[in-house]
């Protein structure tokens, strides 16, 4: 999962920083590009699955899910940048928790994760559906997966429509007057430019989406 959004944000990265120069500072782009590069980093460094040690003699136990999914999320939470670092972070951070002590996750176990990370999300931000932030691509997509896991859909499946509707919610804010962040002070100006942070949240639930996928 975590690799797919490495690769859907590195592929996207030059249109998210051009969306952000209409609206912004026009670096969320390689903002992004510098979190992910960390996020693939912590993995490399603290691998989740079953391995062998540096001189490839003996296998150690797979790190906890748990563990990873924090080591993670303190990795990106300081990337320079304005929210985006801090905002991802303290979601990777909120899904470790909801991920408990589990290793394999299912539907039901999936919702959970996002929704714990969502909670962590709002503690640090008071953004709304409807303000032209992440939060318009996040909640639809967490509410997403836990009515497909609901309906009895496997992980792949929900994730899959998670994925949908970030992207949906994304489009949507190219209608909407920002209220957070730089692109604020434009006022109505705003409107017409998908908002950068949902449109990067989206690529980062279709690389979770594909990157599940590609895995079974």
């Amino acid at each position: 999962m975590l690799r797919g959004a490495v690769e859907k944000v590195r592929a996207g990265h030059e249109g998210l920083s051009r969306l952000d120069s209409a609206i912004g500072d026009g670096d969320h782009g390689t903002t992004m590009l510098r979190a992910m590069g960390l996020v693939e980093k912590t993995i490399v460094e603290r691998p989740s699955a079953q391995g062998r040690d540096r001189q490839g003699a003996a296998p150690f136990p797979p790190r906890p899910l748990r563990a990873l999914l924090n080591d993670v999320g303190w990795a990106v939470m300081g990337v320079d940048g304005g929210a985006a670092g801090p905002l991802l972070g303290s979601l990777l951070m909120g899904m470790a928790e909801g991920v408990g002590e589990r290793q394999e996750l299912d539907a039901a176990a999936l919702a959970d994760a996002f929704e714990a990370g969502l909670a962590s999300v709002r503690r640090y931000s008071q953004a709304q559906v409807g303000d032209k932030t992440m939060m318009d691509a996040l909640v639809p997509a967490v509410e997403a997966l836990r009515a497909a896991a609901g309906a009895g859909q496997g992980a792949a499946a929900a994730l899959a429509a998670a994925a949908l509707s970030a992207e949906k919610g994304a489009a949507a804010t190219a209608d909407m007057c920002a209220r957070f962040g730089r692109a604020r002070n434009l006022g109505e100006r705003s409107r017409g430019f998908a908002d950068p942070g949902a449109t990067s949240m989206a690529l980062i639930f279709r690389g979770f989406a594909d990157g599940l996928a590609a895995a079974r």
